[in-house]
């Protein structure tokens, strides 16, 4: 697969190529299937985002953390301890079953496998009710980060598609449009929750004044608890059209075992590849640490609004909400850029901006912003968001929404430029590897930087560190130009 800055290999290796598509799918320049086949696609990200928007960070985990553990502190630490787990699980395993799946031919069939595991960890969030019992609390910890493991994985199939249905120079745009669907997605499932089934338990009504639908029990906060199987079911229905509309890869009518064999051989091949190719392998490390740093970033971002500015169910809706809707605008924006200027200069940028709104962040308290310089706490009656360093709180934050986006989308095309089509399925495997192998790293020093201090600040100040060095190793990638560079 070629792309304007050259090979999808370093020089002297000949790529494998794609087959060429047929005539009547070559027939719109920069589109390799039907329109339908890519929206079907695109609805990938619909589908997945609420286990992301839902559970990692507007909902359930402000919701653990105030409600099940009633200790932001302590349930920020577990918190993180789970996704540093999640992100372990899936470092090894999304190599592997990438190279099988090469083997194999057809993704869908692994993603079909991810979600049915996406689908019974969600539903057991249910169960995790105010002040639950140290198992309960244990079996939801491990049910979360299943879900977010089978998400991650059943991504990097629907990744490994995206090089049949484009040509290389509109790649930036397929992946910025999918992560600006999915963020719709996401408003709108969290719409739905805020607005129809989470009731405050002071009121027993939702945020729009109505009764919970299905008479769920704010008492027992059930309107937040169903935010597992509204995402289970979510993922269910909007997968579907994937499945019957978008064309897979063909099989190669490999058994299982010998399927395994070849797949774990290509996956050794290619490691030794990225190893050889000083351009790969510099871009799935610098992946790997500021992935990290994000991950992190939107595990955290709920509680710590929860547990430094007190910010309750209503202020961090309306958060989730506002930070969605910049997310898609920075998506789309950042899908077009991506292929005027090229991924690396989107993803250099985005980084940069990130690394001054984590300090910005870190600079602020209840009672004081910048460190040093007081201000005026909010006080009863004085409305949603009134104090300053609340404004400035949800100022970074939106704009840390508008830059994530192009950050992760321009990411995933810059490598489905480098990478051949036939070998899409580990390829992006190592870079599920690189954005997940110690993807526990952040957390985990979070949650230990936290637990040490007793402070939520001091937690998430190693977040700029690793952007920094993220956007350092980035620097020396040549490549992930679109197709106007």
């Amino acid at each position: 697969m070629q792309n304007a800055g050259g090979s999808a290999t370093s020089e002297g290796r000949g790529a494998a190529r794609a087959p060429e598509p047929s005539p009547e799918r070559r027939s719109t320049p920069g589109r390799l299937v039907t329109r339908r086949a890519i929206a079907s696609w695109l609805l990938f990200d619909w589908a997945a985002q609420p286990v992301f928007t839902l559970l990692s960070t507007f909902v359930f985990a402000p919701y653990f953390a105030t409600a099940v553990l009633g200790d932001p502190v302590r349930g920020q630490s577990l918190w993180g301890y789970a996704t540093a787990a999640a992100g372990l699980a899936l470092g090894l395993l999304s190599p592997v079953l990438g190279s099988i799946a090469d083997a194999t031919g057809a993704r869908k069939p692994w993603i079909a496998v991810a979600g049915a595991v996406l689908i019974a960890a969600c539903f057991c969030l249910w169960f995790a009710t105010p002040g639950a019992s140290s198992r309960v609390i244990f079996w939801t910890l491990a049910a979360y980060a299943a879900a977010i493991t089978a998400t991650e994985v059943a991504t990097v199939f629907s990744n490994a598609m995206m090089p049949r249905l484009v040509r290389p120079e509109r790649l930036g745009r397929l992946s910025g449009a999918g992560w600006a669907t999915g963020y719709v997605g996401g408003l709108l499932s969290l719409a739905l929750v805020l607005g129809f089934l989470a009731a405050l338990p002071e009121t027993g009504r939702t945020y729009l004044g109505l009764k919970p639908l299905f008479g769920l029990d704010p008492a027992t906060r059930e309107g937040d608890r169903i935010a597992g199987p509204l995402a289970a079911l979510w993922f269910f229905v909007f997968v579907l059209p994937l499945f019957v509309f978008t064309p897979d890869a063909p099989r190669t009518g490999a058994k299982w075992a010998h399927a395994v064999r070849s797949g774990l051989a290509r996956l050794r091949s290619s490691f030794a590849e990225a190893r050889r190719d000083p351009r790969m392998l510099r871009f799935l490390v610098a992946n790997m640490v500021y992935q990290d740093g994000l991950v992190a970033l939107f595990a955290f971002g709920g509680i710590y609004g929860a547990g430094v500015l007190g910010w309750g169910p209503v202020e961090l809706g309306l958060f989730g909400i506002l930070l969605t809707v910049t997310g898609t605008i920075g998506a789309v924006l950042g899908g077009y850029l991506d292929d005027r200027l090229g991924s690396k200069r989107v993803v250099l940028g985005a980084i940069a901006i990130l690394m001054v709104l984590c300090a910005g962040i870190l600079s602020l308290g209840r009672e004081h912003v910048l460190f040093v310089f007081p201000a005026e706490p909010p006080r009863p009656g004085d409305g949603l968001f009134a104090s300053l360093p609340e404004k400035l709180f949800l100022l970074f934050g939106l704009i840390i929404g508008a830059v994530a986006g192009p950050l992760q989308a321009s990411s995933r095309s810059f490598l489905a430029r480098m990478a051949p089509a036939d070998a899409a399925g580990r390829y992006f495997g190592l870079f599920a590897l690189s954005g997940r192998l110690t993807s526990f790293a952040a957390p985990l020093l979070v949650a230990l930087a936290t637990e040490a201090s007793g402070s939520q600040a001091a937690g998430l100040a190693v977040l700029v560190a690793f952007f920094a060095a993220g956007g350092w190793l980035l620097r020396g990638v040549n490549g992930g130009s679109g197709g106007g560079r």
